[in-house]
């Protein structure tokens, strides 16, 4: 279903939030959206624009599992098919995305966030970036960007990323921000693949979408996204872009950044723009959960069975992973160890847990390393090594820091107490209440 659809499913389940009162861009909506979360809300009268703003769309595994009609559990070996089973989606050539088409750029008319009080400005931070190389074709992924004038944005562009190696090559390249897309594409373009494979692809796999050519740049779009904001990204045009919360909930340093220009603007008739709060569940669980099927294969072929995976907000859904195994040998949880390490190489704490541990519960992850765990023959602890750019603890400039693994798995065999969680009796409260 496209995001219209699916806003009009939830809004007819009662799941939809709706604020009618007048709010304004700059911090109110975000300061609600924070508040409320993981509440799904949509902003009808918004001060500055004539369009709406919806946020919290996808704040947890439960609601995206919803969206695509699966469980939670589901999610990682579809996303692995959908990786290795990729898609080429429909090409047509009237899109809903190119309703209406806007030639004279102003950024001011659309509700584009200010987020924090030391935010450097206006920031889109829900777009999935679409580009071209001559050699690898298409490229999608997400890249925040500064307003800093009516046609123009500071875009963060990080080193290494294909983006950045197609910036670098090319010296300019035309863009497509896409805005108001299902998680299907979100997703896909929070995927981490080699070079020269077309993320769109990935999202068909998940659910077939349809794409069209942008109006004035060659590249090919969602055409059910609410905005597309066409134009060029110059690499020896720079502008200062931040200070802007990332993925920790701290703020980043003020770089400079290549600059965007904006040519064109298309969108849908009375289009939503869709919010997505910096450092929040919903960013948390994007940038996250597209890294647990790398690290779940990973911890298989490593010969170990991996259950499930949980890169978990409490370590910035980023930098920690809870992985539980089934555990067959007293080696498996040092293996997998090592496994997830190879399968997200940012990640800075790995925790390996038995099946009867509820990976995404705290206190029982909490609860296997108090009973399970012994520091001096269960940590592995690796020698220093390039980690994330977001954590604030690594070496300034090398990202260098100190990975460790937690084995909170018990032994197979058990030489004093049980490590056996003891079950209660099961009653029907109903009888008594």
């Amino acid at each position: 279903m496209g995001l219209r659809d699916y806003i009009k499913k939830i809004d007819e389940s009662g799941l939809l939030r709706k604020v009618d009162i007048e709010v304004s861009k700059k911090l109110e909506i975000s300061g609600i959206l924070k508040a409320i979360e993981p509440t799904q809300i949509l902003f009808n009268n918004v001060k500055e624009s004539d369009f709406r703003v919806i946020g919290n769309m996808f704040c947890t595994k439960n609601v995206i599992a919803d969206y695509f009609g699966v469980t939670p559990a589901d999610l990682i070996p579809m996303l692995s098919k959908a990786i290795t089973q990729r898609l080429k989606p429909e090409v047509v050539t009237n899109a809903p995305c190119q309703e209406v088409i806007e030639s004279n750029v102003d950024l001011d008319k659309i509700p584009i966030l200010f987020h924090c009080e030391k935010d450097g400005g206006n920031y889109i931070s829900s777009a999935v970036v679409i580009t071209r190389d001559p050699e690898y074709g298409q490229n999608m992924d997400f890249h925040r960007a500064m307003q800093f004038s009516k046609n123009k944005f500071a875009t963060r562009i990080v080193g290494g990323r294909h983006f950045h190696k197609f910036l670098k090559k090319n010296g300019e390249l035309e863009v497509a921000y896409c805005i108001g897309n299902t998680p299907n594409i979100l997703i896909a373009g929070a995927t981490s693949v080699d070079i020269g494979v077309d993320e769109l692809e990935i999202a068909n796999a998940l659910e077939p979408i349809k794409v069209v050519k942008a109006n004035s740049v060659d590249l090919l779009i969602p055409a059910e996204a609410e905005f597309v904001l066409e134009g060029r990204v110059y690499l020896e045009e720079k502008h200062p872009e931040g200070p802007f919360v990332d993925l920790t909930e701290t703020y980043d340093v003020v770089r400079e950044e290549p600059v965007f220009e904006v040519t064109k603007i298309t969108h849908r008739k009375e289009a939503i723009w869709q919010a997505l709060l910096p450092g929040a569940l919903e960013h948390k669980i994007l940038m996250g959960m597209p890294r647990e099927p790398t690290i779940f294969n990973k911890v298989n072929e490593a010969g170990v069975k991996c259950l499930d995976v949980n890169i978990n907000p409490g370590g910035c859904s980023w930098l920690h992973a809870i992985v539980q195994i089934d555990k067959k040998s007293e080696e498996d949880g040092r293996k997998a160890i090592f496994g997830a390490f190879a399968g997200h190489t940012s990640c800075k704490h790995v925790f390996i847990v038995d099946k009867d541990i509820d990976i995404y519960n705290p206190l029982s992850v909490e609860w296997a390393m108090a009973t399970r765990f012994q520091g001096d023959s269960r940590m592995v602890m690796k020698e220093k090594e390039p980690g994330s750019s977001l954590d604030p603890s690594a070496e300034p400039g090398t990202k260098m820091t100190t990975k460790i693994g937690f084995d909170l798995t018990k032994p197979l065999v058990a030489k004093g107490k049980s490590f056996d969680i003891a079950d209660f009796p099961k009653v029907d409260l109903n009888k008594y209440f």
